[in-house]
């Protein structure tokens, strides 16, 4: 048994690290535009928005907050304005009753986005109905979009302005490298602007 388990653990380190490489021959260059996307809107005065379910609804809320208090202590700066959409259980609770859980997002969307600001929508199949509602709502209202996805990208890589799409199937190995992407944006932002 201890065999196996080791072997098993092996793997998946192996398979994660393995997914990382591929990230960093395919994907570099949307991570680069993200960054120019994300840093922009800051710099004019415009917030990022996230939101995603399950693991990518924790993974919003870990990258909201990253913004909002700091990645890399050295770096003094003030809070940067970024809202995970997940955390408002009230707002989730009530949308879902209402108006459909697929809306949640985007009526969140439409009550808090403006021209100009980030959304950045978490799904690892590209597939949930309600971060894509999101994706429309923010088009609407002239909001800049960027998709972590993964597998093909599914539906929202046509949705929005910039797709990274971490090159694999499962979906843990995708959930790591979603949040090894964001925080690679949110630090080289945190110090391109105050580093």
């Amino acid at each position: 048994m201890a065999n196996s388990r080791e072997k098993f653990i092996l793997d998946s380190l192996k398979e994660s690290a393995e997914t990382k490489q591929k990230i960093a021959l395919q994907c570099a260059p949307a991570i680069s535009k993200a960054i120019d996307l994300v840093m922009t809107a800051l710099k004019n005065g415009k917030k990022i928005l996230l939101c995603g379910n399950g693991g990518s609804a924790a993974d919003a809320q870990h990258l909201a907050t990253e913004f909002v208090i700091r990645l890399h202590p050295e770096i003094k700066r003030p809070g940067l304005p970024a809202i995970a959409l997940t955390t408002d259980s009230s707002a989730l609770t009530a949308g879902a009753n209402d108006i459909g859980y697929d809306n949640v997002f985007a009526r969140s969307v439409e009550a808090l986005g403006n021209e100009g600001d980030v959304l950045v929508g978490i799904s690892t199949s590209g597939k949930s109905e309600s971060v894509n509602r999101a994706f429309l709502k923010a088009k609407e209202k002239s909001m800049v979009t960027i998709g972590f996805l993964g597998k093909d990208g599914g539906k929202s890589k046509s949705l929005v302005d910039l797709a990274i799409i971490v090159p694999a199937t499962d979906t843990q190995r995708i959930q790591e490298g979603h949040i090894t992407i964001g925080h690679i944006i949110f630090q080289e932002v945190e110090q391109e602007m105050f580093g």
